[in-house]
């Protein structure tokens, strides 16, 4: 046992123990990453797995769990395990039935997908599982406990006091390219699933008739996509839009929330999502959105109050929805300061931290 967990004042109380399996920087570790903080508010703490964490005191290992979790806590209640890989359902249920450990095991599912019967077999072995959106709990075989959303830090994700201006500052475009006054942009992997074709080939059918509008397609372009993205990259030049649909590569992850807060319009067009973050952030930033109905979207955008929603994979209601979001200033601008109200209200992290840290104490007192 490492010295910090040993001395520590509180270790022996620890009540909530989160996996953490995934070496890799995926979805899943970016949302946990998001709430942690504010869990520690609620709860006692630590982390199975050292990845990522920003705080390697948060860190405790498989036996350094199996130990502690000999015995209950101090009032007799049992410790909280939240999973939300299937790899870290079987960590749980092994130091559960393996190693006696004291543990409520809580399975969190985003993902919208049918489960194989193996996953279907470690579901109901969980004392409780929590669904991340109604969409994620259909695919769920069994009623979920509970769903709570996924939030954001609607501090980090602000709106520009002024877009124009935030927009003319950022380094996104190469500098023979006219930023024009306002931009729109698709966020993430440069890939088909995450339907940045739908996004090119609606603005090449719009983009013509609104010259203050620039487009840009912003995340990483894998070798395995770069066919995909020449072919798009030929569309725009046979438009005459080279300058106008602009393709800006990977960008830090620091510079995110600057993007956002100075975009007027934001698409997200997913075959598929988890939950999907992305239009959360967006309209923290009081940014119109143009969703698909993939992951938690249908859910959180209010047709035509904060964007639109369209069915995946139809370029014809993409570019409908663009034509009448971009036609009007004055109703987009409106779109994202609504947006942002909603997220404020509706899925702040804070408010994701202290629904799941309520849940996990009423099992435990269980």
């Amino acid at each position: 046992m490492t010295e910090a967990l040993s001395q520590g004042k509180h270790d022996n109380e620890i009540e909530l123990i989160i996996g953490n399996s995934n070496s890799n920087f995926s979805g899943v570790t970016s949302t946990m990453l998001q709430v942690l903080p504010h869990q520690q508010k609620h709860m006692n703490l630590r982390v199975m797995g050292k990845h990522h964490l920003p705080d390697a005191s948060l860190a405790i290992s498989f036996w350094q769990v199996a130990k502690m979790c000999r015995k209950p806590l101090s009032n007799g209640k049992f410790r909280v395990f939240q999973a939300r890989r299937v790899d870290e359902m079987i960590q749980a249920l092994l130091l559960k039935y393996l190693f006696r450990s004291k543990i409520k095991i809580v399975f969190s599912s985003a993902a919208q997908r049918k489960r194989a019967g193996f996953t279907k077999w470690l579901t109901e072995r969980m004392d409780a599982v929590i669904a991340m959106c109604k969409a994620s709990a259909s695919y769920l075989h069994c009623e979920p406990d509970a769903i709570i959303y996924h939030g954001i830090d609607v501090k980090a994700y602000q709106p520009a006091k002024d877009k124009e201006a935030q927009w003319q500052s950022l380094n996104l475009l190469p500098e023979k390219v006219d930023k024009n006054k306002r931009g729109i942009a698709i966020l993430g992997r440069v890939r088909k699933q995450k339907g940045v074709h739908l996004f090119v080939e609606g603005c090449i059918n719009v983009l013509a008739k609104y010259p203050d509008y620039t487009a840009v397609v912003v995340g990483t372009i894998s070798s395995s996509n770069e066919e995909f993205v020449n072919e798009l990259k030929a569309q725009i030049d046979a438009a005459g839009l080279s300058e106008r649909i602009v393709f800006a590569g990977e960008q830090k992850f620091s510079d995110i929330p600057k993007i956002f807060s100075a975009l007027s319009l934001v698409a997200a067009l997913s075959d598929n999502e988890g939950f999907g973050l992305t239009i959360l952030e967006a309209m923290s930033c009081e940014a119109a959105v143009l969703a698909s109905e993939a992951g938690a979207w249908p859910e959180v955008v209010r047709q035509g109050v904060d964007g639109y929603v369209v069915p995946t994979n139809d370029v014809q209601a993409v570019s409908e929805k663009l034509e009448l979001m971009l036609s009007d200033d004055e109703k987009l601008i409106a779109m994202g300061k609504t947006g942002r109200q909603r997220i404020v209200e509706h899925y702040t992290v804070e408010r994701e931290a202290k629904e799941l840290c309520d849940f996990f104490r009423s099992l435990m007192s269980s």
